[in-house]
């Protein structure tokens, strides 16, 4: 492994942990996707694994970046997009949560991560999962006093097969107690007749397993859904202009049923 400087984890070559696109943006979508990118910190080198690993469905939600970025544009929305690989962390785990710093994902050991002692873990929540979180209550804060409305979209993708068991949906809406839009948004998905849709598959929420939802969506009051496209659907540029399309036909309807 590489010291960076003054014992931190991210070092000068290393980018910021998030990126905004269309920070001005006027709509009252506001988009976040927590597992977007698969950089690693130049400190933690490969974090012991191929590159094959790195670009599985353990290391990054194949596909949500572009798919996010497009569907930011198309709508005039905000949207904020972790940079780095969930195998660092999971911006989408509460701290408590085992597979916050996962050792093992899909069957996949991941060394660096083995035995990692409190100081290791806790640079990772420092300069990674903090700042990253720390945006999204920048923009939600900004935003309340702007008046400006927000309806919160955590976007997500997921593999078509997980331990050899095919998933047949190709999309599917999750959310835990604030059913409002997520039900509203399967009904819409499903109407598009050429769609399988999970309700709360291929996973469901909770407070233990989940952050943004439970801290925003719930915790803030916020209107919201957390939303999974199967990878495979938009795995090239073609699919996710595509599934960003689509959705940005449907979510202006909702947004009008929710005061958006």
């Amino acid at each position: 492994m590489i010291e960076s400087p003054a014992g931190t984890l991210l070092g000068a070559d290393d980018p910021a942990p998030f990126v905004v696109r269309n920070a001005g943006g006027t709509s009252p979508w506001l988009l976040i996707a927590d597992h977007a990118g698969q950089r690693v910190p130049r400190a933690l080198g490969d974090l012991g694994l191929p590159p094959a690993e790195l670009n599985r469905h353990i290391g990054w939600d194949i596909g949500i970046a572009g798919t996010t970025a497009r569907l930011a544009d198309l709508l005039d929305a905000t949207a904020i997009t972790q940079v780095y690989s969930r195998l660092v962390i999971d911006c989408n785990r509460p701290h408590a949560s085992p597979t916050l710093i996962a050792a093992r994902s899909d069957g996949t050991d991941v060394p660096a991560n083995a035995g990692l002692d409190a100081r290791a873990r806790q640079q990772r929540i420092d300069e990674i999962f903090a700042p990253y979180h720390q945006r999204i209550v920048q923009a939600l804060d900004a935003r309340l006093a702007q008046a400006q409305p927000t309806l919160l979209v955590a976007m997500h993708s997921f593999t078509p097969a997980m331990a050899g068991v095919a998933r047949p949906w190709h999309v599917g809406v999750l959310y835990h107690r604030d059913t409002r839009l997520a039900h509203a948004l399967r009904d819409a998905l499903q109407a598009e007749g050429d769609l399988v849709v999970g309700d709360n598959q291929p996973y469901a929420v909770s407070d233990t397993s989940d952050y943004a939802v439970p801290v925003y969506g719930e915790g803030r009051g916020l209107v919201h859904v957390e939303l999974e496209i199967r990878q495979d659907l938009i795995a090239d540029e073609a699919g996710q202009l595509m599934w960003a399309q689509r959705l940005a036909r449907l979510l202006p309807p909702l947004a009008a049923r929710f005061g958006g």
